[in-house]
């Protein structure tokens, strides 16, 4: 097998790998998150944090987040770059999709919506 071959099956594994370690947030996570409503377009979660708590790595599509409560988290991306991201109560903000670890930062519950997209609607 020549180099450009191993490079491809490497980087084939590798999304795999990242793939399954990348879970559903419901299912790897159902303390801060559940299902409200899930249907062919959309999946709408109920996020609940408490204070300074964290989840375990998990991924979404891409999603609108709503928030509930005002939000102060602290996202640990799949590529190990942390990233902070604030929000108001009542603000919406689009999320992309992907691989985190999620940390509410505050002193004081987060709580939101999150709609994951599933894809284009059939007319």
């Amino acid at each position: 097998m020549n180099i450009f071959a191993r490079a491809a099956v490497a980087a084939a594994l590798a999304s795999l790998t990242t793939a399954a370690l990348a879970q559903d947030a419901v299912k790897v996570d159902p303390k801060h998150y559940s299902v409200l409503v899930d249907n062919p377009q959309v999946r709408v979660l109920r996020i609940n944090y408490g204070p300074h708590q964290s989840s375990v790595r998990h991924s979404h599509p891409n999603s609108v987040i709503v928030y509930l409560t005002d939000a102060h988290n602290k996202f640990v991306l799949g590529n190990g770059k942390a990233i902070e991201r604030s929000g108001k109560a009542g603000e919406a903000a689009w999320a992309p999709g992907g691989v985190h670890t999620p940390t509410n930062l505050a002193d004081k519950p987060m709580e939101a919506i999150l709609v994951e997209l599933k894809g284009h609607a059939k007319k």
